[in-house]
């Protein structure tokens, strides 16, 4: 039995959750001391690295020949080696040589994984299936023996030593952006992007990938430690660097043939590249748990197992306080369950769909049926035979329960059905244009300029990296071409026109830093930005609070009006229906029930299955006992039976 709890809800220990931009995620690593140490270390070997001819003593290439192997001496104070090179100058010049080459061959490595990522994790199908192969065949390689392949094919070199690690490293790069991006791309920000009308170049390089940053430093900031790895062990092997190209690495080699006559010649270079590669290290876990928020205090721990002894006593009061009422007023324990009834057999669909003309229909659904294809080539019907239409300045509700087949129609109108669903017959025109049928170029001077789509969750909706007039601009651009400047005024005339003040102010401003209902007011701006024919809303106020969904609701039909513009609301809900709606239109289990307007079919609904639905709605003006139900109630032959 479910049971409604008062006060704190029950806890668990809280989430991890994401750094909302990078003024939070720097106040997380202020609070992480081994990470300030980590930076700390990191920027002192920069500098030394970058001021090296001035820190250094003597320039890398000056010998002593009369001081050969010497030990630490006033002159000399970490000792010089076998050609009389002074040890703590060749040390610090060695040092912009690691940062040199590790910060260039994590660059390869990311301009070709990150792209090659991308692409597969975006595209998917035979693309990620073929470039999957490629990452499995280039990982069954070591990577330190493709450093081999290259340097011998190439020769010795900083830039050939550059690109060979940078080689190595690609493809991890690569299979973590892959792996990432087949996450992201099922996110509602990117199918934002997509009803907006940007290209597939756009979204992927200019929505996807900044979402990647996080992810992208840590790996890039721990790659950096392995890059010097793989560059003084390549060194000390002699196939790095050139002998004349001061190097930690080469020191280390030199140190070893000397180890008899000189012990301490080792210790300079190998400590360098074990402060440098744990420093990286320590800096990449720093930035992941700043960016995913993954260390809880000590306090949100204490506090939220005192929620969950709290929330646990307050469920066993409530409880025990309902079985006392209920043996107080001595409660029936058999209550009616008969289903409501209904004929065994009613009219056809066709009768019971009313057809009412409405002027200038803007968009026409014709006998449209949407399958699905599985692997064992069974053909799964989704929607059968749907036909509709929402003439302009109207707005059509489709209700229906949770699987009903609202949004996956919506999806064939848009043309974003999901892999291995297609629209198997029927036609869809807007505006006199058919859509069935067309390529992804054709359906882009579509979605975002003649139809625009507001989804559910707002703070999803929205892409949480970029700024909210970035997002503004981008599609005003593309269907408007308009410039830079222009676009961002006209931004701020979007926000303005759907209700949110200060706009030119709060263009600069990112998702998280508004609250629900603005943010799904931001969500409408993007979708008017094209100035469409047709909005659709796919349950676009289910995830607000009831005051903002009114607020919401009002502000979709006072732009209807102002705009001239049709409105498809796609809802489970009855209130929402009857509150924004001239006409609903009723699905179950893919099939069109009944088409009315919002009056006729609260008050005298013609399909039972209709009748049943609003039934089981509970208002406060009748008491009932228990929702009514209908058992096992299915189609067979286009009729509607009860079994």
């Amino acid at each position: 039995m479910t049971v409604s709890t008062v006060g704190p809800a029950a806890a668990t220990t809280p989430a991890a959750k994401q750094a909302a931009g990078p003024r939070q995620a720097w106040r997380r690593l202020r609070h992480q001391p081994l990470t300030l140490a980590a930076i700390l270390t990191v920027a002192l070997i920069v500098v030394i690295a970058v001021f090296a001819p001035v820190l250094a003593p003597y320039a890398p290439d000056d010998t002593d020949f009369s001081n050969v192997l010497s030990g630490p001496t006033a002159a000399h104070p970490l000792g010089t080696d076998d050609l009389g090179h002074d040890v703590l100058s060749q040390l610090i010049f060695a040092a912009r040589t690691a940062l040199l080459v590790a910060g260039g061959s994590v660059l390869v490595a990311m301009l070709i994984g990150v792209p090659f990522g991308l692409i597969l994790g975006y595209k998917g199908g035979w693309y990620d299936r073929l470039g999957s192969r490629v990452m499995d065949l280039a990982d069954a390689f070591p990577g330190i023996m493709i450093g081999f392949v290259v340097i011998a094919i190439l020769g010795r070199g900083v830039w050939i030593l550059i690109f060979a690690i940078g080689l190595i490293f690609s493809m991890n790069f690569g299979r973590m952006v892959r792996a990432i991006t087949l996450a992201e791309r099922k996110k509602l920000y990117v199918e934002s992007a997509h009803v907006s009308g940007l290209r597939n170049r756009q979204i992927i390089f200019g929505q996807v990938l900044p979402n990647l940053a996080g992810p992208l430093a840590v790996q890039a900031a721990v790659f950096l430690g392995n890059a010097i790895k793989v560059e003084a062990a390549l060194s000390f092997l002699a196939l790095g660097l050139p002998d004349d190209q001061p190097s930690w690495g080469g020191m280390l080699r030199t140190a070893a043939e000397h180890q008899v006559d000189h012990p301490l010649m080792a210790l300079p270079p190998g400590i360098a590249i074990v402060v440098t590669v744990l420093a990286f290290n320590l800096l990449g876990d720093g930035i992941n748990d700043a960016l995913s928020g993954a260390r809880s205090t000590r306090k949100a721990r204490k506090a939220s197992r005192k929620a969950a002894r709290l929330a646990a006593s307050t469920l066993a009061e409530v409880e025990q306080a309902r079985l006392d009422a209920e043996a107080r007023e001595q409660v029936p324990s058999t209550r009616d369950d008969a289903p409501v009834p209904v004929a065994s057999s009613v009219a056809t669909r066709e009768a019971l769909v009313t057809t009412a003309a409405h002027p200038e229909p803007v968009l026409s659904v014709r006998g449209v049926s949407i399958v699905a294809d599985r692997p064992d080539g069974e053909v799964v019907p989704l929607v059968s035979d749907v036909s509709l239409t929402v003439g302009r300045g109207e707005v059509l509700g489709l209700l229906g329960e949770s699987g009903s087949g609202k949004s996956m129609l919506a999806k064939s109108i848009l043309g974003l059905l999901p892999p291995g669903v297609r629209v198997d017959s029927g036609s869809v025109t807007l505006a006199g244009d058919e859509l069935v049928g067309r390529d992804e170029r054709g359906m882009r001077a579509i979605r975002g300029k003649k139809l625009g789509v507001v989804f559910q969750n707002p703070q999803a909706n929205l892409s949480p990296v970029h700024t909210v007039g970035h997002q503004l601009v981008d599609p005003l651009r593309v269907h408007h071409g308009m410039s830079k400047a222009a676009a961002r005024d006209r931004a701020a005339e979007l926000l303005d026109m759907v209700g949110v003040k200060d706009a030119a102010g709060r263009l600069s401003q990112y998702p998280y830093q508004f609250s629900g209902g603005m943010a799904q007011r931001v969500a409408i701006a993007i979708a008017l930005a094209g100035e469409p024919d047709v909005l659709i809303l796919d349950e676009a106020t289910s995830a607000l609070d009831v005051t903002t969904q009114s607020q919401v609701l009002d502000l979709v039909l006072d732009l209807r009006e102002s705009l001239g513009m049709a409105v498809v609301n796609i809802t489970h809900d009855l209130g929402v229906a009857a509150e924004s709606c001239d006409r609903v239109a009723i699905l179950y289990h893919g099939e069109l029930l009944e088409v009315n307007d919002v009056f006729s079919l609260f008050e005298n609904p013609h399909h039972p299955y209709t009748a049943a639905l609003l039934a089981a709605h509970p208002t406060a003006d009748r008491e009932v006992d228990r929702l009514p139900t209908l058992a096992d109630f299915v189609t067979a032959d286009g009729e509607w039976i009860v079994r």
